[in-house]
C-alpha cells in the first residue's frame, strides 16, 4: 500500500491511500493503528511529509562506494548521529539554505532510503527486524558540511540539524511491497543532472542490522525514522565540489517508492 499524508484544498490534514487520479481513500487512523478503509475518498490538495517522525537516527558512511570516495576506511559498527524532527519536510517543500553558512556554499545532498518502524522495537535480532518496518520512504539528509565538520565541537548533528534539511516522501510504502530492502535502485538528480546512483545492496550495514544494533536497550518506538546512508556522489567529494544554491531543484529517485522534489531556496528569501 502507498500511504499518504495529504492536505486537502479545505485545509483539513488526512491520511490515506494514494489513487492515481488525485484523490485518496480515507483511513480510519493513522499508519500506526489499524488503516482500515472508511469507504470514503478526498481529493488532495498536496502531499506532505508521510509521517512525523518521534526520533530520527541517521546513519554514516554506510554504503562502500561512498566511503571510498571520502577516503575513509569502512565502520566497524553502524556511525550514528541524529536529527531533530524540526528538519523534516515534505515534498514540494524547499530546502533552505541556512543564513547561518554565511562564509560560502556548502549545504549538500544525500539520497537516502528511509526506513519507518511500526511497532516498539527493542533488543531486536536481525533476522526478525524486517517485522517490525512499517514501511520505507525516500530521503534527503541534507547537510552543512563546514558546520558538519567544523563547527559542531566534532559531533555532526550541527551541520545536519538546519529546518528543512530533512525531505521525506512523497509515499510510505509499506512493508508488505518491499519484501528486500536491500534491492533497491536509487538517484540523486540536481537541476536534471544525475549525481547519485546507486543500490542498497551496496550497504554496509543492511537495514535489519541497523534495527537491531539501534534496538540494544533501546527502544524504538512506532514513528522512528532510520535514514539508512547514502551512496558515492555526494557533492563535498566531487572535484570541484558541488553544492546547492539558490534556485535548484534536488530529486531523489527510488525504484518502488517513487520520486521525491525539493526546490532550493535562501533562508532569508522564504522567510521574505
Amino acid at each position: 500500500m502507498h500511504l499518504i499524508r495529504f492536505e486537502t484544498p479545505d485545509g483539513r490534514i488526512l491520511h490515506g491511500s494514494q489513487i492515481d487520479d488525485g484523490t485518496a481513500a480515507l483511513l480510519s487512523s493513522d499508519f500506526f493503528g489499524d488503516r482500515a478503509s472508511t469507504g470514503q475518498t478526498e481529493r488532495i490538495g498536496r502531499l506532505l511529509a508521510p509521517i512525523v517522525p518521534c526520533n530520527i537516527y541517521g546513519i554514516g558512511l554506510n554504503y562502500r562506494d561512498h566511503a571510498t570516495e571520502t577516503g575513509q576506511e569502512l565502520p566497524q559498527n553502524p556511525v550514528i548521529f541524529m536529527k531533530p524532527t524540526t528538519t523534516v519536510t515534505g515534498p514540494g517543500d524547499p530546502i533552505l539554505l541556512p543564513a547561518a553558512c554565511e562564509r560560502g556554499p556548502e549545504v549538500d545532498y544525500e539520497a537516502e532510503l528511509g526506513v519507518v518502524i511500526g511497532r516498539d522495537a527493542r533488543n531486536v535480532s536481525a533476522e526478525q527486524a524486517l517485522d517490525y518496518v512499517l514501511g520505507y520512504t525516500a530521503a534527503c539528509d541534507v547537510s552543512a558540511r563546514r558546520w558538519q565538520k567544523h563547527g559542531g565541537g566534532g559531533q555532526w548533528i550541527r551541520g545536519k540539524s538546519f529546518d528543512s534539511f530533512c525531505p521525506i516522501g512523497p509515499v510510505l510504502v509499506t512493508a508488505d511491497e518491499i519484501p528486500n530492502p536491500q534491492a533497491l535502485a536509487l538517484r540523486c538528480v540536481v537541476n536534471d543532472e544525475p549525481l547519485q546512483q546507486g543500490s542498497t545492496s551496496d550497504m554496509i550495514f543492511s537495514v535489519a542490522e541497523l534495527i537491531a544494533f539501534l534496538s540494544r536497550d533501546t527502544t524504538l518506538a512506532p514513528g522512528t525514522l532510520i535514514l539508512t546512508g547514502t551512496p558515492a556522489g555526494v557533492g563535498v567529494a566531487r572535484k570541484p565540489p558541488v553544492f546547492l544554491a539558490n534556485g535548484d531543484r534536488v530529486r531523489v529517485e527510488i525504484d518502488g517508492i517513487g520520486v521525491l522534489e525539493n526546490p532550493v531556496m535562501d533562508a532569508v528569501q522564504h522567510a521574505a
